[in-house]
């Protein structure tokens, strides 16, 4: 069968792009007579399908990293109130302690300035969690050991006492301060004392003691027991060393040696 198109459907059908090639036609008969390529004419040549364009493919950015947490330089403290200090030590990173911490204990003091000082453990999960340090049964043992030399947390200058920690973070997971996390957050207690100008420091619980003792060596790491009934001396201040209120609450029998420890940092206060 022949199919039969008219010139009308043979220019739709070049127009896209389809060549008509039947026989007996002129097209036809020039292709086998002569195997070189004819040109197409300017009809029958397929139209370029147009496509919109494509838009360039999104590279997703890498997130921006993280800065990266700078040690907290002594220079950078030393000139801070007791606000400035305490924002600080709240939103310090310079060591893995801040990733156990809810609330810092380092709070501005009551009082411009106390003749003792009290520097305990790290704080605990009662402490973090009130934001300040000696909470709970230890601070209340702590205050009663403080109203029996006639200080209080409360009062200032002779009868004024501040408390601290020695790191101002709950360590995360409850494992103890390294070295370098000590080494970090001395400088937030170095202020401390700066602003308190203490007449004395007790020092209890182990860390609190190897902190406030560095100065000594490898005497710092002595047991307490072989530590107690001497004065030390921090920045020139006297230092005596004691059981943690938590370890008496443990076991009441330490509580005569506290009271001697106490009556040692009594006579270490220099009068005003």
């Amino acid at each position: 069968m022949t199919l039969q198109l008219d010139e009308r459907q043979r220019a739709m059908l070049l127009e896209m792009g389809v060549r008509v090639w039947l026989p007996g036609t002129a097209f036809a008969v020039q292709a086998d007579n002569d195997p070189a390529p004819v040109a197409p004419t300017r009809a029958a040549v397929a139209s370029p399908v147009l496509r919109a364009p494509q838009p360039a493919p999104v590279v997703p950015k890498a997130p921006a990293a993280a800065p990266e947490a700078l040690p907290v330089q002594p220079s950078d403290l030393a000139t801070l109130d007791w606000n400035g200090l305490a924002d600080t030590a709240a939103a310090c990173t310079a060591c893995g302690l801040c990733a156990g911490r809810k609330f810092g204990t380092l709070q501005p003091a009551a009082q411009t300035q106390a003749d003792w000082m009290v520097v305990g453990d790290p704080p605990e999960e009662e402490e973090d969690a009130a934001a300040q340090a000696f909470t709970g049964a230890p601070g209340q043992l702590l205050d009663n050991m403080l109203q029996a030399v006639g200080a209080s947390r409360t009062g200032s200058g002779p009868q004024g006492a501040y408390a601290t920690n020695v790191v101002k973070c709950r360590p995360p997971h409850g494992r103890n301060p390294a070295p370098a996390d000590l080494a970090e957050c001395a400088q937030f207690l170095q202020r401390e004392v700066e602003l308190v100008r203490p007449k004395v420091i007790f020092a209890v619980g182990r860390f609190a003691i190897q902190t406030l003792l560095s100065e000594h060596g490898a005497l710092a790491t002595q047991p307490l027991g072989k530590l107690r009934g001497m004065v030390y001396r921090y920045r020139g201040i006297p230092v005596v060393v004691s059981y943690h209120p938590k370890l008496l609450l443990r076991n009441s029998a330490d509580k005569a040696k506290a009271w001697a420890d106490l009556c040692l940092a009594m006579d270490s206060v220099t009068p005003s």
